[in-house]
């Protein structure tokens, strides 16, 4: 079992290295040719960015495959399944529309109408739902229209999803990540925990997605140097779904064997069964709630759901109070709390001390999310200790007003002629606009 553990390190380390040796040379080729669109009102940033960042993590991607396919105990997934190719058809269209909108700005239909052909090719080369887990009925099974509408939207989706939330420096790689990896995890315990070679596809895709994010993080971290833009967040975001699809939607229920036993032992086992079809929804809850939250309020206004705003959640976090960087990491923190608390529940699912430990990581969540609001003050006898801003309004004000009279100002130092002052004409400091010549011994 260690030496699937180093061919699945190796391909992660290859997507790394060539997604991020790939960045530099593509913020080069989009800054050459003008993918740099001007700060719209939206927009947090104060300088242009170049865009395009999708192309490097597309190339990573392709690595990525290449890499696995070329390796003794992960070539199997492409002899036995059809799904990286699948993936890979649809990954090339939606980049491709991708790269053109960070171009030449696509109409939001033809975008929508790109994420579903992308879907479309992969439901045709067989990367589709087959069945879905029901409570308390067990396994259905789709006909090929009902899981084919059901693929394209939960690919339309995640796709959406990811791109909404992709409005901060590193926001959007930085949660897609965090969901991989919980997502890896969850997938290689099915595949070598029950010996399901169904989940190997789910695995791969997971592995080369966090490859793909980490190898773009540090070139997208604040202040960015670079975007990805649409051809990078639509993308991750149709990997991501893919991988759900995989994990979700193929892999039996029936064959972990959790039913065994009785009726008590039944519901128990129950809930890691249907934890696995909701996990795609919880790993992208932040972003699904965004989306949700989004369409609501500009549909409750009269625009199109498809109009840019400043009614995102990391919008409000800035209008809080929080920084840049602490609104990213507090998205990190509920995407990870999010994302993980349901892996570790649907592995123990009877064991109270995960409950307990999600509740009281979500209790510090809601402290940072605030904390803003809560103004720290200092008792009065301590005031003058401590920054203006800790102080009462009424004290600090006064003790402003004190500090402005004790400074007295400095005498004005005459001209002399002939001599300048520090480094001659650009001395640094205070000087008379106009100076007074006559003092200078000037003829007037």
């Amino acid at each position: 079992m260690g030496q699937p553990v180093r061919e699945y390190l190796l391909t992660l380390c290859v997507t790394v290295a060539v997604t991020y040796l790939l960045t530099g040379p593509v913020r080069k080729f989009a800054i050459a040719v003008g993918a740099m669109p001007e700060i719209r009102a939206r927009d947090v940033h104060r300088e242009p960015t170049p865009r395009l960042g999708g192309i490097a993590m597309f190339g990573g991607l392709c690595a990525g495959l290449l890499v696995a396919d070329h390796l003794q105990n992960l070539n199997g997934v492409f002899e036995l399944s059809n799904e990286p190719r699948a993936l890979l058809s649809g990954a090339a269209l939606i980049w491709l529309v991708g790269v053109l909108d960070d171009k030449f700005e696509l109409d939001a239909l033809i975008k929508l109408g790109a994420q579903m052909i992308s879907a479309g090719v992969m439901c045709m080369q067989g990367l589709t739902i087959l069945w879905i887990p029901v409570p308390w009925i067990g396994t259905v099974a789709l006909t090929p229209w009902q899981g084919n509408l059901l693929t394209v939207a939960l690919v339309v989706i995640t796709i959406n999803a990811v791109n909404f939330v992709d409005g901060l420096d590193g926001l959007a790689a930085g949660m897609v990540c965090i969901a991989a990896c919980a997502f890896f995890l969850y997938a290689y315990r099915i595949w070598f925990g029950y010996g399901i070679e169904a989940a190997a596809p789910a695995t791969l895709f997971a592995a080369i997605l966090m490859g793909m994010c980490l190898g773009f993080l540090p070139h997208n971290m604040h202040p960015a140097r670079i975007f990805m833009g649409d051809s990078g967040s639509m993308l991750i975001g149709l990997v991501l779904a893919a991988a759900a699809i995989s994990i979700s939607g193929q892999v039996d229920p029936d064959a972990m064997a959790l039913f065994a036993g009785g009726e008590r032992n039944a519901t128990h086992a129950m809930l890691p069964v249907f934890i696995p079809l909701i996990l795609p929804l919880t790993i992208i809850a932040i972003p699904m709630a965004d989306l949700v939250l989004a369409v609501v309020r500009r549909t409750w206004n009269g625009q199109s759901p498809f109009a840019a705003d400043r009614g995102h959640l990391h919008h409000r976090l800035l209008e809080l109070g929080h920084s840049h960087s602490r609104a990213v990491l507090i998205m990190y923190f509920w995407s990870g709390l999010i994302a993980f608390g349901a892996v570790a529940y649907s592995v123990h699912s009877t064991s109270m001390w995960i409950v307990l430990a999600i509740a009281a990581l979500s209790a510090l969540g809601l402290l940072l999310l605030l904390l803003p609001r809560f103004s720290p003050r200092t008792p009065r006898w301590a005031e003058r200790l401590v920054p203006p801003r800790y102080r009462h309004a009424e004290r600090a004000a006064e003790a402003a007003l004190q500090d402005a009279s004790a400074v007295e100002p400095e005498p004005a130092r005459p001209i002399v002629a002939g001599v300048s002052g520090v480094n001659g004409a650009t001395a640094i400091g205070p000087r008379s606009r106009f100076p007074d010549r006559r003092k200078a011994g000037s003829s007037r």
